[in-house]
């Protein structure tokens, strides 16, 4: 021990100081900010002493709501509120707070006063077997043996609220802890507890998670409050929108996703539960709210893939096709990572797109799949930004179309950029206009999604094989274009800068280099899967009305 901090306790050696200060202190070294209750004998004290060291007291009119409302804070900041009851009664009105906190899983932290410990079992005021009684009802219940255990027992119900799946605890105080005096040099505090270890999911399970949902012809999505608790909104977003998964939120899921993105098929909930093949729960159990995961409300072979952070929670109701234990935030963060396997397709691309472009930018888009699938992908924040191939449904107006929006843009909004995103096949009917873009100077990016096809196309080993001995003309499908075609060079070829990409790698930083260029036009290949195509699902099986 430093000589300086040794002195300082010798010098507070004969200092005293009372259980109520050091239930306080011990809950402010674990960063509890708020504390609720109803004071009475014998927890009046604790009140007071938590208000010295700036824990925000909450006084209420009834222990039951008390507690409901300590528990919302652990839900809404990650961080255990305090409900503050006296013995008995006041604690029976605070059971169903904390049985709700329980099923919930929300973090809660419930201090009850009780009876004198010399009174026990002599029929002390409102002596009751607290403890028992609340182990039911908790993932920890207990009574320091002592005013120097009071820190040890407050870090550990803290952390037992909030590691795993998080839930109420119990910390009993007996009335004469409270007013005790000890020395203060007796209590030794604990530091706050680390922040809950971050588990992931199994490798193997997560290549098999997204196999599963790949080859899913309707699969659906369900966000339930666990996820809203893991703060996952920013993974399971990019999830559903790289997939182009259609989700339903539970009650408590809400807003995870925003209730009015595209995907969200809350308002065909029955039909969307029935006729899924694949289900992926995030943080939402198969209880009541989702009728158990039983027909008729699902069909008899649905597959659901399992999301928790409890291991207990795994096969509850019905038997899964994949279990991922682990924080969802990590476990959907994983399932993103899986989603890179090369070649890249239509819904990968177009995600790593999303998340570079200026929001104030024009997209101009054309082709089959490649405008098809944008247009749910790629966002539009201003009107009259978004050119495509209309009523009319016109293939080669996208580079026209790219040249006029920046003209317009370098007129009046200096520095605007234009995005072209383009099929290999769409590029075709205009691709000389490269040359009109660089003669004029018009720093347009050009997005060539490239599949070597109308459609589809082949690799080129396929494409090789099939025209080893006989014509193109007799064996070449009408939609296959020359494979691993490198249209990034009729860029460079009259000065602008040209990008191959492979890999979702690249792709994010040749469109970082582009868009930093704001003087050059620049084209960009994007060589995805050949056989890539839009995903099965398209939502068309919940448009029919069955609300």
């Amino acid at each position: 021990m430093p000589e300086s901090n040794s002195a300082e306790r010798s010098d507070r050696s004969g200092e005293k100081v009372s259980g109520a200060k050091v239930i306080a202190q011990a809950l402010k070294a674990q960063d509890v900010e708020y504390m609720f209750g109803v004071v009475g004998i014998p927890v009046t004290e604790i009140a007071i002493a938590a208000q010295e060291l700036g824990i925000r007291y909450i006084g209420m009119r009834n222990e039951q709501a008390a507690c409901y409302a300590a528990s919302a804070i652990g839900y809404l900041t990650g961080r255990p509120g305090v409900c503050l009851v006296v013995s008995g009664p006041g604690l029976i009105h605070a059971l169903g707070g904390m049985v709700n906190s329980n099923m919930n899983c929300w973090p809660l932290i419930v201090i009850g006063g009780s009876c004198e410990r010399n009174q026990e079992t002599m029929g002390a005021f409102q002596e009751f077997p607290q403890v028992e009684a609340c182990r039911l009802y908790t993932k920890f219940s207990a009574r320091p043996s002592s005013i120097e255990t009071i820190p040890s027992v407050i870090e550990k119900a803290v952390r037992s609220s909030i590691y795993g799946r998080p839930g109420t605890c119990y910390v009993d105080i007996p009335a004469d802890f409270v007013i005790l005096q000890v020395n203060v040099n007796s209590i030794k505090y604990k530091e706050c507890c680390m922040p809950p270890p971050i588990s992931m999911a199994d490798t193997s399970a997560v290549c098999t998670a997204a196999s599963t949902i790949k080859n899913a012809k309707q699969p659906l999505l369900i966000i339930g409050k666990g996820a809203a608790y893991a703060h996952a909104e920013e993974s399971i977003r990019k999830l559903m929108e790289q997939c182009n998964l259609p989700f339903l939120p539970t009650p408590m899921g809400k807003g995870v996703v925003p209730d009015n993105h595209p995907n969200c098929v809350g308002a065909a909930r029955s039909r969307a539960l029935q006729f899924a093949d694949v289900i992926v729960l995030f943080g939402a159990r198969l209880n009541w709210i989702l009728h158990f995961g039983l027909p008729p409300r699902y069909q008899p072979d649905v597959k659901f893939i399992q999301v928790d952070i409890c291991a207990e929670e795994l096969g509850n109701n019905v038997r899964p096709a994949v279990t991922l234990l682990g924080d969802i935030n990590a476990v959907t963060k994983q399932e993103l990572a899986s989603q890179k396997s090369l070649p890249m397709n239509y819904y990968t691309v177009f995600y790593h797109i999303q998340e570079q472009l200026p929001k104030d930018c024009f997209i101009v888009s054309e082709g089959a799949n490649t405008m098809d699938i944008g247009r749910t992908v790629l966002q539009n924040y201003l009107p009259r930004h978004r050119l495509d191939a209309g009523t009319f449904g016109t293939m080669g107006v996208g580079l026209g179309f790219a040249i006029a929006a920046a003209l317009v843009a370098k007129d009046r909004n200096p520095g605007q950029r234009v995005i072209c995103v383009e099929g290999d096949s769409a590029f075709g009917f205009s691709g000389m206009e490269v040359e009109t873009i660089c003669r004029y100077n018009l720093p347009i990016v050009l997005l060539v999604v490239n599949n070597n096809g109308i459609y589809q196309g082949f690799d080129t080993d396929s494409w090789n094989e099939m025209v080893k001995f006989r014509d193109a003309t007799t064996v070449a499908p009408p939609m296959c274009l020359l494979p691993n075609s490198h249209y990034e060079q009729v860029m460079t070829a009259f000065g602008g800068k040209g990008y191959f990409v492979q890999t979702p790698e690249e792709l994010q930083k040749s469109l970082r280099q582009t868009l930093e260029d704001t003087a050059t036009p620049s084209l960009i290949n994007i060589m995805i899967e050949p056989q890539s195509s839009r995903k099965a699902q398209d939502f068309h099986w919940l448009t029919r009305s069955n609300m």
